[in-house]
């Protein structure tokens, strides 16, 4: 039988090779390249404006867009900061390239922008818009900024951190009267289906700079936009909530352009690696049994340690408990009378009945009894006969049950067959006994012990006639011998 020390050292060389193949599946799972979707994006903050004041946030806003996007795994995330519009011009024609066999392309602007004639125009840095004509020239649309996504064969997604004051109106010259430059930046449908443009304010308001680093809008963006598997249109809820509640509800974001039915989360849901097929119960029930070989206080505190709840917890607790209790016997028998506790109350309840591993092992000897396997006496020790018998349950039961020692796993799995389980002819033969009759001695005593009537007197006579009750009126006492007087025997005396 394999030693209590070598067990779970096994034990712990099987659960590493297990973890090792589960590794190695995994990685085998993630290392797949055609399940991952294609993500692009360009980032773009414009803070150093030429012919108008400074804006702070911008280009800190565009890198903490970009360090989240980054971190979300995107295949590309173009940033760029301070554009002129001959800039802006190439960069988004050098997008448009990236964006033809992307799956996901994002645009994300922070700067100034402008409405004209109900067309939204993003403003380069060098743009000076003496006149309402310039914006044709100097700034850049955002039809021009749908054309370049257009490719992308999921989701299309532009951001504008755009809608503040225009520097520019009071200034601007119109060349039409009639010509509209209105406040923010004009609402929009888009064209193409899954398309999304979010406003950090509704059509004809303008957004707030904030008095941190980040403008209110993008640091709710940064808090939501790139949760694993969480669908946009929930994203940009939470962000207009997030946003109304740190501007007192003078600023809504708001969300143009409308998505199908499934989720469009804009980083996918993290994968679930599927748990490895292992029960765990069956490795604490395993640790139970070899606890319960060793059966001192200090394994069972060792086993309630490492599993701390559960139903083999308990049994361990009340062996725990039996060792502690023989062990306080022990030391009361050795004091001296007066010294010796009180017993405990009535109503101290009693400590909860463990399974030994001897009566374990005598019900288990039981067990196969029962189902025609075993032969022997059940006197609670795991001998060779009582694992081959349990062999033998296994060969005919369809099992494969560790024989090398009485296990709980072993016991319950006999139990649940009503019947017999190993054929007759399978059982060894019992040893033939020499029948009481044949033995000479034996004589004498089956014959004394056949029943005879019981005499008056109590008492009866045996020869080589058999036993028989004193006659009435007689009783056992001395006679001599006939053929030798001189001996004194005892026999039948009458009177």
């Amino acid at each position: 039988m394999m030693g209590v020390g070598v067990v779970p050292i096994w034990n712990f060389l099987m659960r590493a090779v297990g973890a090792f193949v589960l590794a190695v599946w995994s990685v085998c799972l993630v290392g797949q390249p055609a399940l991952a979707d294609k993500r692009v994006a360009l980032v773009i903050g414009n803070s150093g404006y030429q012919n108008v004041a400074r804006l702070g946030n911008p280009t800190n806003d565009a890198s903490a867009i970009t360090e989240i996007l980054k971190g979300a795994g995107f295949d590309l995330v173009e940033s760029r900061r301070d554009l002129k519009i001959s800039e802006m011009r190439r960069v988004f024609r050098d997008f448009a390239n990236s964006s033809r066999d992307a799956d996901v392309a994002v645009v994300y602007y922070a700067g100034h922008g402008i409405e004209v004639e109900g067309t939204n125009y993003l403003i380069p840095i060098d743009a000076s818009l003496e006149q309402d004509l310039d914006v044709y020239d100097e700034a850049f649309s955002l039809d021009r900024i749908l054309v370049t996504i257009e490719p992308a064969k999921q989701l299309r997604l532009v951001i504008l951190d755009a809608c503040r004051n225009n520097p520019f109106a009071k200034a601007m010259k119109r060349t039409v009267g009639s010509r509209a430059i209105g406040m923010g930046l004009a609402k929009v449908e888009p064209a193409s289906p899954n398309t999304l443009i979010a406003f950090a304010s509704k059509a004809g308001s303008t957004a707030s700079d904030g008095d941190s680093k980040n403008s209110p809008f993008t640091a709710a963006l940064v808090r939501h936009i790139a949760k694993p598997g969480l669908d946009l249109r929930k994203a940009f809820g939470f962000v207009r909530d997030d946003v109304l509640k740190n501007t007192s509800n003078k600023q809504e974001p708001y969300v143009y352009g409308s998505l199908g039915g499934d989720d469009v989360p804009l980083v996918p849901a993290k994968p679930v690696v599927a748990e490895p097929l292992h029960n765990a119960q069956a490795d604490i029930r395993r640790d139970y049994e070899l606890a319960l070989q060793v059966g001192t206080k200090k394994v069972w505190d060792a086993f309630i340690a490492n599993y701390p709840s559960g139903f083999y917890t308990e049994l361990a607790e009340a062996q725990r408990g039996s060792v502690a209790a023989e062990k306080v016997a022990d030391t009361e028998q050795q004091k001296p009378a007066q010294q010796i506790a009180s017993l405990p109350s009535p109503d101290t309840p009693a400590p909860k009945p463990a399974l030994s591993q001897a009566e374990m092992t005598r019900s288990l000897q039981v067990e196969l009894r029962r189902v025609g396997c075993f032969t022997g006496s059940a006197g609670g020790e795991w001998t060779s006969a009582s694992r081959r018998s349990l062999e033998l349950f296994n060969k005919y039961a369809g099992m494969k049950l560790e024989v090398r020692l009485a296990s709980l796993d072993a016991l319950d799995a006999i139990k649940t067959k009503p019947d017999r389980v190993c054929p007759l002819s399978e059982r060894p033969a019992a040893k033939p006994e020499s029948r009481p009759e044949s033995r000479p001695e034996a004589k004498s005593q089956l014959t004394a012990s056949e029943p005879v009537e019981k005499p008056q007197s109590g008492e009866i006579i045996c020869g080589s006639g058999g036993c028989r009750p004193v006659k009435k009126g007689c009783r056992l006492g001395g006679v001599r011998n006939s053929t030798n007087p001189s001996v004194s025997v005892t026999g039948e005396v009458c009177d």
